[in-house]
């Protein structure tokens, strides 16, 4: 718990049989996470029997996509009475030891993404090139201009996907996120904006895969479709209210 509040961590997993274990016991090893609630999102290989052996909880989410697959994990985990929400990564990029500044973040925002644009944090096999960190910031600028009025928003990196949030948070945002794949992590930024919450961005460590490869960022193609899918998110979202 943190603060007397239970805290679970959400886990979209797409065939990470090689790399889901290490992440649960990771989060489930920290001491303000009560719970890791790991979403198989179709997975072909073993990762579900993995993730139980190590802990977690495993719920089933078939429709691919990775907003799908965080949609079904929130709202399984505020449902269970969670009352802060991690939301992190399959493949070990991510480290339970950031949990910490998320969680104490919560206190001045409802929403708290991480950033991986800060190179000091960025390990050298990370997957943060100097193509894809210039293109999450200027993402993430555009996000800001589009959003200036009234949020004044300070971002760098809208495609972070760890953030954590809390209950109201996820009940204020839930019925105006709709999109299916990555441009959810935009989207859910840009509904924060919407709802008028407050959005804080943090440093976090980001490190290399430890297994698999990435599904929204393997290549320069890959990530330019990611990319256009967010613009395309963050344009409706804010022109098309």
């Amino acid at each position: 718990m943190f603060q007397d509040r239970p805290v679970t961590v959400v886990v979209p997993a797409l065939d990470e049989e090689g790399t889901i274990a290490a992440v649960v016991r990771d989060f489930a090893g920290h001491p303000s996470v009560d719970r890791v609630l790991v979403v198989d999102n179709g997975s072909r290989d073993g990762t579900a029997d993995a993730a139980r052996a190590a802990g977690a909880e495993v719920v089933e989410e078939r429709e691919r996509g990775y907003g799908r697959a965080i949609r079904t994990g929130l709202d399984r985990a505020f449902a269970a009475g969670a009352a802060i929400a991690v939301v992190t990564e399959a493949d070990g990029s991510f480290r339970a030891a950031d949990t910490w500044k998320l969680l104490h973040y919560l206190d001045d925002a409802q929403l708290v993404l991480g950033t991986r644009t800060t190179r000091q944090m960025v390990e050298q096999a990370g997957n943060m090139g100097f193509a894809l960190r210039i293109g999450n910031i200027a993402m993430a600028k555009l996000l800001e201009l589009l959003w200036f009025f009234p949020h004044e928003p300070r971002l760098t990196d809208v495609g972070c996907t760890l953030r954590a949030l809390d209950r109201a948070a996820w009940a204020a945002m839930r019925p105006g996120l709709r999109e299916a794949g990555p441009a959810f992590a935009a989207e859910m930024i840009c509904e924060a904006y919407r709802c008028r919450l407050r959005v804080i961005e943090v440093p976090v460590r980001y490190g290399a895969r430890q297994g698999g490869a990435s599904k929204h960022s393997r290549g320069l193609r890959q990530s330019a479709r990611t990319a256009g899918l967010m613009l395309r998110a963050i344009c409706r979202k804010r022109l098309r209210g």
